[in-house]
């Protein structure tokens, strides 16, 4: 006799299919943006920025993308437009391999900083649009299955400049070797947007994938979210930006050009695995308390972790900084994972936009501050900004039972 098996619904097909077919688009999307990430800092080096101007850069950039999340959340809550901003953000792709076209810093830091924006533009809108095929499957299950795959592009991306590297001879690298790297990516370029296309096609409106409203579910933004933007502010405030770690490894010679992007593809691999774990606590811990807020239980995590990540990464020992890039990795899997997963079972549908948009906006924000104070307390004294992350990350711990108070009491 065959197993009593439930059917799986057209509706669960179908988000399946979309977020892989947006996983492939994270997948391609992160071996050209994350690849670039890892060697940005070191490449800004061999153009004389120094330490604070690179933390100035990442920070600003970082800054720049989340503050158009708060406009293109609300626009594209307000237009219905999410396939648009979706398509016009991936396009923006195109400014890495536009880097390897200048040799000035200035021009770089443009180019590095439009990169953002476009993830600024498309964030709110294809996030609201995977919630909904994650609210159908698991919104932790469904955020970690794209990020698995995102992250295996991000492990590729880093690769692809490492192989290059030592297949040109391997040694110290100037400004032309990176910009000849930067050239490899149009290809994952192209293959981002016809992904995009094809998901399109396949879902153009995922809104018929959500779930039906269950009865109490508030319509409106909570106090539930607003402690938790400012549990992730400050616990993002804290957390170190890999293009000051990268300025480090590379102005100390703790590790060799070739080794800087390999040990961020070791970080995005362990980046996807922790992100399949906490993905999975997280939708299970909902279960366990019954509560859309319960899997915000695994976010202690994240300012735990994040503190400890300094005093490894800012030595002269390569296993150290190893170990850095190992944990720097498991604390972003929480943060694209159950950090995104949140924001849709604490939004109603029609204000997730707006909720994402409102979240990045205040992520970015403690991203900018952060990786420029970061990079200014390292001009001045590592053990000060090691000691600065760790009292920053203590706040976070402590807002984090605030939050924490609030779902057993809602």
């Amino acid at each position: 006799m065959k197993p009593n098996t439930a059917p799986v619904s057209d509706e669960t097909k179908r988000a399946y299919q979309l977020i892989i077919f947006f996983g492939l688009v994270s997948l391609f999307g992160d071996i050209v943006y994350e690849g670039a990430r890892a060697v940005n800092g070191p490449y800004l080096e061999t153009l004389a920025a120094n330490a604070a101007m690179v933390g100035l850069i990442a920070g600003f950039g970082e800054f720049a993308g989340y503050t158009l999340r708060l406009l293109s959340g609300y626009f594209a809550d307000k237009t219905k437009a999410y396939w648009a901003f979706t398509f016009v953000g991936y396009g923006l792709i195109i400014a890495i391999p536009l880097l390897s076209l200048t040799g000035i810093w200035q021009m770089a830091a443009v180019f590095m900083v439009l990169e953002r924006i476009g993830k600024g533009i498309r964030a709110p809108a294809k996030d609201s649009i995977v919630s909904s095929a994650a609210k159908r499957v698991g919104t932790g299950k469904g955020f970690a299955i794209q990020e698995v795959m995102d992250q295996f592009g991000a492990l590729l991306g880093p690769l692809i400049f490492a192989g290059y590297f030592a297949i040109t001879g391997g040694g110290v690298k100037n400004a032309v070797d990176y910009r000849h790297a930067y050239g490899l990516f149009w290809i994952p370029y192209i293959l981002v947007m016809i992904f995009a296309v094809v998901a399109y096609l396949k879902v153009p409106d995922p809104s018929k994938l959500e779930p039906p409203k269950a009865a109490g579910d508030p319509d409106k933004i909570t106090k539930l979210f607003w402690i938790y933007t400012v549990f992730s502010f400050t616990t993002a405030f804290g957390f170190m930006n890999f293009a000051i770690m990268g300025y480090h490894f590379k102005a100390r010679n703790v590790i060799s050009d070739v080794w800087i992007p390999i040990y961020y593809a070791i970080a995005m691999g362990v980046d996807g695995i922790a992100a399949y774990v906490m993905g999975t606590w997280y939708d299970r811990l909902k279960i366990k308390f019954n509560h859309h807020g319960g899997g915000l239980a695994t976010l202690i995590v994240l300012p735990i972790l994040s503190a400890f990540i300094p005093f490894f990464a800012f030595t002269k020992s390569p296993v150290l900084a190893l170990v850095s890039a190992v944990l720097w990795g498991i604390v972003m899997g929480g943060h694209e994972t159950i950090m995104k997963a949140a924001i849709a079972d604490i939004t109603p549908l029609k204000k997730r936009g707006t909720g994402y948009g409102i979240f990045n906006f205040s992520y970015g924000l403690s991203m900018l501050a952060g990786a420029y104070l970061s990079g200014l307390l390292y001009e001045i004294s590592i053990p000060i900004l090691c000691w600065s992350a760790v009292a920053v990350q203590v706040v976070a711990i402590a807002v984090f039972f605030i939050l924490k108070k609030e779902i057993q009491t809602t």
